[in-house]
């Protein structure tokens, strides 16, 4: 049995495309269905906003052609051909080792994509699609992500400049109890708020221009205060932080229209500025801006960069079990097949001299486990060079061998 992996991803293809290609848990099972009606009765779809992917099992060849036109098939109103991304057997696997450790991901190293990965086997077990084979190399896959995660913390290195930037407020200041003024209520004030609200005891209050993002903010972070935008300039002095996001083309807040009454620790996250660089001249001020929050965000990426390295080394050590495990496991079904004509002469050999003599239950019992013991020493060895071939070809010719002497 063989591993493979089909799909689309950022890669491959723009937004615009990967919109129309998608799965829905709906679509999924539809795959699986016909997937299972070309011989392929193990398969994953797994469905993202960067990426929809399928990993199957599958016996010959023809059945990986299948899988191909299936998915090509879900999607008819888009020529696929210029999209489709394919690997099979050992490069497959490979692969999904390196989607369920974020080494794939457009964000290097992000956590999300493990979720997902789980979620994926998770609804293919649920609907029947899931065997030994692929549950064994999904679960090592994730095994080895976890392990990755654990041991080099790739996603502890942030990229986004809004966590960056209240990671340095707290450094700064320590937001815990504070009170603190956003000024801006577009996507960037939103996201500095999802991260503020993780500190305890804050006193937040939003400036807004836009009713509809002042709403939203509402929605999402009730206990904050909203206030409308031209009110900034009348309450920042009383605030300890302020955090400011816009979209205004020129400054907001001037060193020259502005004293401040106490210590005070402004975030810029405006690009252009919204904070005027000279204000970090006043002894109460400290200010924090895109400049050095980007520079930590380059750094980052460097170092995640060098950790993808260090993780290749741990993927490799846990491939390496895990092709192993396929490899023998090609030769499982012709081992259980043979057990299974040992069983079956066993019956048969208890039920003829079953009938013959007048055994009591104590000697039925013996009997019938002296017969399977005789056959079970006889395949034992045999059974156990099965295990030990390492070569494709020469478990193909011994499955037809056994095939051709035992009948099965």
């Amino acid at each position: 049995m063989q591993f493979g992996f089909l799909g689309i991803n950022y890669k491959s293809a723009q937004m615009d495309i990967r919109d129309k290609i998608s799965f829905t848990d709906a679509g999924k099972l539809t795959f699986f269905q016909k997937a299972e009606r070309a011989g392929v009765t193990q398969c994953m779809a797994l469905s993202t906003c960067n990426r929809s992917e399928v990993y199957y099992m599958y016996e010959e060849e023809e059945q990986r052609k299948q899988i191909r036109q299936i998915y090509t098939e879900m999607f008819p109103e888009m020529d696929l051909t210029a999209y489709l991304a394919e690997l099979t057997q050992d490069e497959a696997v490979a692969y999904l080792f390196r989607i369920a450790a974020g080494l794939e991901s457009l964000v290097l190293g992000e956590d999300q994509i493990l979720g997902q990965v789980k979620e994926a086997i998770d609804y293919s077990r649920t609907m029947g699609y899931s065997g030994k084979e692929l549950n064994k190399i999904v679960r090592d896959a994730v095994t080895c992500a976890k392990r990755v995660k654990t041991e080099l913390k790739i996603s502890e290195k942030p990229l986004s400049v809004s966590f960056i930037g209240i990671r340095k407020l707290d450094e700064a200041c320590g937001i815990a109890g504070k009170k603190i003024l956003v000024i801006g209520s577009g996507k960037a004030a939103a996201l500095a708020l999802k991260y503020l609200y993780e500190y305890p005891d804050i006193s937040v209050t939003a400036c807004s221009r836009n009713d509809s993002h002042a709403k939203k903010l509402r929605e999402e972070f009730p206990e904050m205060k909203v206030i409308p935008y031209e009110m900034w300039n009348d309450v920042i002095a009383q605030y300890e932080i302020v955090i400011s996001a816009t979209a205004s083309p020129h400054l907001i807040v001037k060193k020259e229209s502005f004293l401040p009454l106490h210590n005070m620790v402004f975030l810029d996250l405006a690009a252009p500025r919204d904070i005027d660089t000279a204000l970090a001249e006043h002894s109460q001020i400290t200010l924090i801006n895109l400049d050095t929050l980007q520079s930590i965000a380059e750094e980052n990426q460097k170092e995640r960069k060098r950790l993808v390295k260090e993780s290749e080394k741990i993927i490799r050590e846990s491939l390496k079990e895990t092709a192993d495990w396929i490899l023998h496991s090609r030769m499982d079904a012709a081992i259980e097949s043979l057990q299974q004509r040992c069983n079956r002469i066993t019956a048969d050999s208890y039920e003829y001299l079953n009938r013959k003599m007048e055994l009591s239950p104590r000697e039925q019992k013996l009997l019938k486990k002296v017969l399977n013991a005789s056959l079970q020493r006889l395949l034992r060895e045999p059974i156990q060079e099965l295990k030990r071939l390492d070569c494709e070809e020469e478990q193909e010719e011994y499955k037809r061998f056994l095939q051709q002497l035992f009948q099965i």
